[in-house]
């Protein structure tokens, strides 16, 4: 009797975890639809969420025209188009600890965003020279093409610098995500040395991040290709969960380990791409939520990745809110608020982790 018990008190933890997981993703929901409806409350504006619930019943005048454009063509795309970047910044950080085995992968640090902006920043600066058939042949979706190939190269490149026979270096993964990061930026500013005035000012809506620019226009070219790459993620979660056991102990199970490798850097690169294109560079959402739920939920990805979307996406709405109408009329950058925020967190697994930096 006394060895069978054991046994049963892991089943019960185990199943405890599992249900405190799925409780987690349900209060998540709630937390994106509360949090959905104060972006679109926020705001220099009076402009009222209201006038859509008097829409649908048919309530609405003709006074309510001003607060109706508010509502539907500049804060309900952006409130979707932040919902889709802050999903897919926290997904992609989440495939990159999976993938890289370590809570310290996160896309802007390791260098991916970098990538990705400048692959923006290029199209911006040399589309209508060096680029001109290219961009002519695309259009609309040139720029966030651009930036997923961009993050693509970034992300194979520090991949195979970091992997030496399977194996996943942790110090080579930072140095070489700083190094390629440095160089992206280098060479980006060489981009804004010789734009324009016009492109200059394109520029500085990636210095900082930002969702000032959201149109419908922008969610109908990047949302298909983020939701794609959120759709391939629950196909990741049983084969990120043997690779954490080590690639041969997932080999074993019957994990095409080179398959999942390829389709988990596509993923990222994809989202973080399209993610860079129409809202610049913002940092640490990756890594702050995916860790925060990994020490609440565990290390399970077919919980961790839905909840780290939700959560993602959450949080991004929360920060933009707060951008809009910390120094309202003006506009804080997003991705200030999400540094000032993140940063200290990140600080925080440096010292509680700091063994994994030991080279």
């Amino acid at each position: 009797m006394s060895a069978g018990a054991p046994v049963e008190t892991n089943r019960t933890a185990a199943g405890d975890r599992t249900r405190r997981a799925r409780l987690a993703i349900l209060l998540l929901a709630i937390l994106l639809l509360a949090t959905m409806l104060l972006s679109l409350a926020s705001g220099a504006s009076g402009a009222s969420a209201l006038v859509i619930l008097r829409d649908l019943f048919g309530q609405a005048d003709a006074e309510a025209l001003r607060d109706r454009i508010i509502i539907y063509d500049i804060r309900l795309p952006r409130l979707l188009l932040g919902a889709l970047v802050g999903a897919a910044l926290a997904v992609s950080g989440a495939v990159m600890q999976g993938l890289f085995r370590n809570p310290l992968a996160d896309p802007g640090l390791v260098g991916v965003s970098s990538g990705a902006s400048l692959g923006a920043v290029a199209m911006i600066v040399l589309g209508p020279t060096m680029f001109g058939s290219f961009n002519a042949t695309l259009g609309p979706l040139a720029l966030p093409v651009m930036a997923f190939l961009g993050g693509l190269i970034t992300t194979f490149v520090l991949y195979q610098v970091a992997t030496r026979q399977g194996r996943t270096s942790v110090a080579t993964m930072l140095l070489a995500g700083i190094a390629l990061g440095a160089l992206a930026m280098a060479v980006t500013g060489v981009m804004i040395f010789i734009a324009d005035d016009r492109q200059l000012r394109d520029l500085t809506f990636w210095s900082l991040g930002s969702l000032a620019g959201a149109t419908w226009s922008k969610i109908y070219v990047v949302g298909p290709i983020i939701l794609a790459s959120l759709a391939i993620s629950p196909f990741l979660a049983r084969g990120l969960n043997a690779l954490a056991l080590g690639e041969p102990t997932a080999h074993h199970m019957g994990i095409p380990v080179q398959k999942l490798k390829y389709a988990a850097i596509v993923s990222v690169a994809a989202a973080v791409g399209a993610a860079v294109a129409v809202s610049g560079g913002i940092g640490f959402v990756g890594i702050v939520v995916a860790h925060m739920l990994r020490l609440a939920i565990g290390p399970d990805n077919r919980y961790l990745l839905p909840a780290s979307a939700l959560l993602g996406a959450s949080l991004l709405l929360l920060a933009d809110a707060i951008a809009r109408t910390i120094v309202a009329p003006a506009e804080l950058p997003i991705g200030i608020v999400t540094a000032l925020a993140g940063a200290p967190f990140f600080l925080w697994i440096l010292l509680r982790k700091r063994g994994l930096l030991d080279l």
